[in-house]
């Protein structure tokens, strides 16, 4: 094995090392109440090790959601039928429950909407809803949406999942569809 292959084997146990322990220390401990100490001397490696692959706490957060994010979100905006996209939209906001519910607790939920409302973003670019509109405007209507299926979701949590996702997912279909007829009729 070259040197460089052994270095980026050690650079990837550190970084799992470092997942592990701030997931660990996150059971119980709010993240602002979390030191890269704490976390280096939990995951047995040293703040040397911690700073070669990341800037702050919040980094290893970033690195380790945004994969998960991605893959769920990517299986929802892939070419589906409609109720193949409300099936898909279901199963990503169940997956995605525990760490929302986790980051809401332990004081990184901003975290969590970033890379929540980065994935919006990103599906509908991929999906073109708004391609009658200016830049700016799509940009803005894009936004609105994300914030508001984070906001949705976030409250379906926070009430105890009491209605049926399929309702949820219906609801933010039925708000993006108004907003788009709305987009056509102020033109």
């Amino acid at each position: 094995m070259s040197a460089t292959n052994h270095a980026q084997l050690i650079k990837k146990d550190s970084e799992d090392y470092l997942t592990t322990a701030l997931l660990q220390l996150l059971k119980t401990n709010q993240l602002p109440d979390l030191s890269v100490t704490q976390v280096v001397k939990r995951a047995g490696v040293s703040r040397m090790a911690f700073y070669r692959n990341y800037k702050t706490l919040d980094d290893i957060l970033i690195r380790y959601l945004t994969p998960i994010f991605n893959e769920s979100f990517d299986d929802v905006s892939e070419g589906l039928t409609q109720d193949d996209k409300l099936q898909a939209m279901a199963r990503l906001f169940d997956e995605l429950s525990d760490p929302l519910d986790l980051a809401m607790k332990q004081g990184f939920e901003t975290i969590v909407q970033q890379i929540f409302n980065e994935n919006i973003i990103r599906m509908y670019q991929k999906q073109n809803i708004w391609s009658g509109l200016a830049p700016d405007d799509q940009k803005y209507y894009t936004n609105f949406m994300a914030a508001g299926v984070y906001g949705i979701w976030r409250e379906w949590l926070l009430s105890g999942k009491k209605e049926p996702l399929v309702n949820i997912q219906l609801l933010i279909t039925n708000i993006q569809a108004s907003l788009i007829a709305s987009t056509t009729k102020y033109k």
